[in-house]
């Protein structure tokens, strides 16, 4: 299925989820994050760049685990976030689609939890890469946590944290899907995780 192909039926809601493969487990504890080390900043804003093919090798639990806390992790005690949220709201809940199902970051536990067992990757974006990738996160905001923020005002607020959230299932009437972005390895490049175990 390509871009073309998908849109169509997407638009008029007939885009459907794939069976999930391997395991749905319903809760996946995450290692600790690794909050040290990585390129410096400037270097990293360097190398900078979007990439549309992605190796299917699936990410470490380690991996996710930083991925997600740098994303939207808690890293004071009084529960602050990695990522602002305008009057502390932490309106954003993080969502993955895995081939294994669907599950929500709970960042204060550290844990996955599956709220669909669908492989929902091919619903996530009308490019046909989504479909492959070995992960894509979906950003979602909760707008009753913004009881403090006007009503008017709350869908910008939300794109603002999920903005923020980037450079880090069902849903009720008070929620809003703001931005998906796929993760993965890019594809002809040596597999990080292969080469951590000595693997070629």
């Amino acid at each position: 299925m390509n871009t073309l192909t998908k849109f169509v039926p997407g638009m008029m809601g007939q885009l459907r989820p794939k069976p999930a493969t391997g395991d749905a487990i319903q809760s996946i504890a995450l290692p600790l994050p690794e909050k040290h080390g990585g390129l410096p900043l400037m270097e990293a804003l360097k190398l900078r760049h979007s990439s549309r093919d992605f190796a299917s090798n699936p990410l470490s639990l380690q991996l996710l685990s930083n991925l997600l806390w740098a994303a939207n992790g808690i890293n004071r005690t009084d529960g602050g976030c990695t990522t602002p949220s305008a009057l502390n709201a932490q309106e954003i809940d993080v969502f993955l689609a895995l081939p294994s199902g669907a599950y929500r970051y709970d960042a204060a536990l550290n844990e996955l939890h599956l709220v669909a067992i669908d492989d929902l990757r091919r619903i996530t974006g009308y490019q046909d890469f989504v479909d492959e990738a070995p992960l894509d996160l979906v950003y979602v905001a909760d707008h009753t946590r913004m009881n403090r923020v006007p009503v008017g005002q709350r869908e910008s607020y939300a794109s603002v944290a999920a903005g923020a959230i980037t450079d880090a299932p069902g849903l009720t009437h008070d929620q809003q899907v703001l931005l998906s972005q796929i993760v993965g390895y890019p594809k002809g490049l040596p597999d990080p995780i292969a080469n951590e175990s000595g693997a070629s």
